[in-house]
């Protein structure tokens, strides 16, 4: 039997593609990392913040040498109305320094760094290069053996012990494979991001940050008749603007993305942060939000998937996570590659442990945990009548109608909880499914 090509084919060279190579390149495999943009990073949309705690024993002191942008040393949760807003805001001055918690990055330099590391273990990166299809081999009782994948260059076949998609959301490979069900737009949100440049010393002064100091705010009510949220982050030199809108419930609608922006960017709250920021970037990315219930089946005979191909990316409410989970995946299915070709097995019984791995490390623990979140946090409830709710209350407290006395919180509660239309039932069904969800 002819010798592969390669060891291990890696498609996709983003966070879980790249932590996969850097894993299979290091332990002497021959790989292969496939790219279909002109360099890494080239056809990601991303308005928001790393996590980068996964890489601390796979680059060590990596916080020396990644291409971010700020540490974020702020979170802040925005509830909006029309003509309010409530913002609970932490900040910690601890995130500014390591081991740090969050960054905001631009996706280009970050995946381009991370895709450098897996070149210098020793991995091949080839641009430019779509995958067309998967090469099969012999039938076994669970499927056929993929052995490595087509491309859409000349004599663009190339075999492989292992193929790890990391090929996105709605991932092709996956499909092919017969791993991933028919998508449910139900499950996917579209995320729509403006970056307005500004000088830095003005992010500094209207976001109250200094040096490397960043800020992250997650917005609630800001997007209309449509199912969604918005978020502001600062860059060095540029803030992030955008929305995260239901596909199911947009499509339901004729207002434009863009609109959305426009109309959030207006409110009396976020209109002084973005004042004068001039657009440098529009661009939109779909994302798979549904979490555990839209995965598909992670293993395949020679076959791994990882990242948003595999649906891990984390939409909860106050957790909005994706890279992290991505490069964990890569890590453990490239690990898993690693095992599996040493032991001489990659068949789907072969690749058992990174399920295993998965399974036992927060990639899958959170999303157990945070499993009804999704569908609880953009529920029409928590969309379009609790902001009205928690505003009214919050202005009923602090509103002075001398003469008349203060009424009492519960007496608030009550007239505010009328007033925006939520019954007693709902709201105890939703305070229960909050803390199952959150709990």
């Amino acid at each position: 039997m002819p010798e592969n090509d390669f060891d291990v084919v890696v498609v996709g060279a983003g966070p879980a593609g790249s932590c996969a190579a850097i894993e299979a390149a290091r332990s002497g495999l021959r790989t292969l990392l496939l790219e279909r943009g002109p360099f890494p990073g080239s056809k990601n949309m991303y308005g928001g913040v790393v996590y980068p705690r996964i890489l601390d024993d796979l680059i060590p002191e990596w916080w020396n040498e990644a291409p971010l942008q700020r540490w974020v040393t702020r979170r802040s949760t925005m509830v909006l109305t029309d003509t309010q807003a409530l913002t609970v805001d932490f900040r910690n001055e601890a995130w500014a320094a390591p081991p740090y918690n969050g960054a905001t990055a631009h996706r280009p330099e970050f995946d381009r760094w991370l895709a450098d590391h897996a070149v210098a273990a020793g991995a091949t990166l080839l641009c430019d290069t779509t995958v067309t299809g998967l090469l099969r081999g012999e039938a076994r009782r669970s499927g056929r053996v993929v052995t490595g994948v087509r491309t859409d260059r000349p004599d663009g076949d190339v075999t492989a012990s292992v193929v790890i998609a990391c090929d996105g959301v709605n991932s092709f490979i996956a499909k092919e494979a017969g791993l991933y069900g028919t998508p449910n737009p139900k499950d996917f949100t579209l995320g729509v991001k403006e970056t307005l440049a500004l000088p830095r010393q003005v992010i500094d002064q209207r976001f109250g940050v200094r040096d490397l100091e960043g800020v992250d705010i997650e917005i609630i009510g800001c997007t209309g008749g449509i199912n969604g949220g918005g978020f502001v982050y600062t860059n060095l030199e540029s803030i992030a603007v955008g929305v995260v809108l239901k596909l199911t419930s947009l499509a339901a609608q004729t207002t434009r993305p863009e609109e959305i922006i426009a109309r959030m960017k207006r409110h009396a709250a976020i209109a002084p942060l973005v004042e004068g920021g001039e657009l440098v970037e529009y661009s939109a990315h779909l994302i798979p939000e549904a979490g555990l219930r839209m995965m598909p089946e992670m293993t395949g005979n020679g076959l791994l998937i990882a990242g948003d191909a595999a649906a891990l990316c984390l939409a909860a409410g106050i957790w909005l996570e994706g890279v992290n989970f991505a490069m964990g995946s890569g890590r453990y299915a490239g690990q898993t590659a690693v095992e599996a070709i040493a032991a001489g097995d990659v068949s789907q019984r072969g690749l058992r442990g990174y399920a295993s791995r998965l399974s036992d490390t927060f990639v899958l623990r959170d999303h157990r945990k945070l499993r009804r979140a999704p569908e609880l946090v953009l529920g029409d409830r928590v969309q379009h009548l609790y902001p009205s709710m928690i505003t009214g209350m919050a202005e009923r407290m602090f509103r002075v109608d001398n003469p008349s006395p203060k009424p009492g919180l519960r007496r608030i509660f009550r007239e505010e909880r009328k007033r925006a239309g939520v019954s007693r039932r709902a709201l105890l069904r939703d305070s229960r499914d909050a803390f199952r969800s959150f709990g």
